[in-house]
């Protein structure tokens, strides 16, 4: 059984991971009406990975017992000044969700909540690779500057990113 506390975080945190999920398709739909499709390849794959991690959340809740909460979305931005701006700010965007998953195990930490505290374990290793993609990429853009042959380059290397089922999901299959 989780706190009441505990199960209202977890559902808020179902909600970012939608959120997220919507956010990355407003940058996928920017990087298209910029004619990146390798860019935008790599939108679509991080939403479909923030769809998975909601399923996680809303799985695991349901699996001990929890009620599931759905609430509105809310609209994510969709104008954006640069790529290099946009990763900006998927950066800060993945900050943020690390700072919630870390709430979320401090809260499991002061419940002695162990299997909440194990699940969330799985995120906050993920949420180390989710930044360090995004601060990768950032990088290389500050590096490109204005080389359009350059920003095509990592346009075709960000091409080649596909879907990968995440171990939890992975794993309940």
């Amino acid at each position: 059984m989780f706190t009441e506390n505990m199960l209202a975080e977890l559902n808020k945190q179902h909600n970012y991971e939608l959120y997220s999920a919507y956010l990355y398709m407003a940058m996928e739909a920017y990087f298209h009406e910029k004619g990146l499709s390798g860019f935008a390849n790599f939108f679509k794959v991080q939403t479909e990975e923030e769809r998975a991690h909601a399923r996680i959340f809303y799985e695991f809740i349901i699996r001990k017992g929890g009620s599931v909460t759905l609430d509105a979305i809310e609209r994510p931005e969709a104008d954006f000044e640069s790529p290099l701006g946009l990763f900006k700010k998927a950066l800060a965007h993945e900050e943020f969700v690390t700072s919630r998953i870390n709430t979320l195990v401090d809260i499991a930490i002061g419940d002695r909540d162990h299997a909440t505290n194990s699940f969330l374990q799985w995120f906050v290793d993920e949420q180390v690779e989710e930044e360090e993609s995004f601060q990768g990429i950032v990088q290389k853009l500050e590096l490109i500057g204005t080389d359009v042959h350059a920003l095509l380059m990592l346009d075709a290397g960000l091409a080649q990113r596909v879907f990968v089922v995440p171990g939890p999901l992975a794993q309940s299959e």
